[in-house]
């Protein structure tokens, strides 16, 4: 009979088995994370006032366009071919340095200055033209022109000087690990001179500040800390130059503003 009921005994203890084997599994994972960086030592940053680090980023960036009122209200009598202004993201990376003034040790200052290379592409869509002439894009063979459609694709690089300047503060350290988040403004310039940039279908100035904020988390290896963080930059300044730019669509642009989305990898 007690072989009989041997699986029906497993079967009543099954519960308390399972639990045993995941309070056993949990444990060896906290052994083997501590292993890995608790074992470790931090790279000593912690406890200076100044130090310092780097860091690569990728972001993906785009224009952000208000209409005119007079387009908005009336649209045949203010660039009547346009249909619309339409901001596109576009990928880019960057390659920087930070310097950390620490106030306390939750609490720090930095300065992340960097050279962002950015693609901004825009798409100036057009009504079909009767006459089908050839001054509206989409009706020609413009090679910024996808054949069949009334769009045209406007591209502009820029390589941006950013100078960051953002305030961190940080959660209490949990063994090798720690939250953040950052805030602050940015001020930045193209290397691109206003005569370059002139020539453009779209034409924007060269200088610009910018609000960011982000988060992240600090991971502590031997000799450095490691940093993913997210950030999100809003332009301050109306970079748009109405004047210089094409009249076809110049007159139903009010601001253009920048704005991305990194990714950073600190190192420190």
């Amino acid at each position: 009979m007690q072989i009989t009921h041997f699986w029906n005994k497993l079967n009543l203890h099954r519960g308390k088995v399972i639990l045993v084997v995941f309070v056993a599994s949990f444990l060896t994972s906290q052994s083997f994370a501590q292993g890995m960086f608790g074992l470790t030592s931090t790279s000593g940053s912690d406890n200076r006032t100044l130090s310092y680090g780097f860091f690569l980023a990728g972001h993906t960036s785009a224009y952000r366009v208000k209409y005119t009122d007079s387009f908005l209200l009336n649209p045949d009598g203010t660039s009547p071919t346009v249909r619309g202004v339409f901001p596109q993201f576009s990928p880019g990376f960057s390659l920087g340095f930070t310097g950390i003034l620490s106030f306390h040790d939750q609490v720090q200052l930095l300065f992340t200055p960097k050279v962002g290379f950015y693609e901004y592409q825009t798409e100036v869509s057009y009504f079909a033209s009767v006459d089908n002439t050839s001054t509206i894009p989409g009706n020609s063979a413009d090679p910024n022109t996808t054949p069949g459609s009334n769009s045209q694709f406007i591209k502009s690089e820029a390589t941006l000087i950013e100078l960051p300047l953002l305030f961190k503060y940080r959660s209490i350290r949990f063994n090798n690990t720690r939250m953040y988040w950052v805030g602050g403004a940015s001020y930045n310039f193209r290397t691109k001179s206003q005569d370059e940039a002139n020539i453009e279908e779209l034409v924007t100035t060269g200088k610009d500040f910018s609000l960011e904020m982000g988060m992240g988390f600090e991971i502590y290896f031997k000799y450095f800390k490691f940093a993913p963080e997210i950030r999100f930059s809003h332009g301050l300044n109306n970079i748009y130059q109405a004047e210089n730019t094409n009249p076809l669509f110049r007159d139903a642009i009010s601001s253009i503003r920048r704005r991305s989305i990194t990714v950073y990898l600190n190192f420190q």
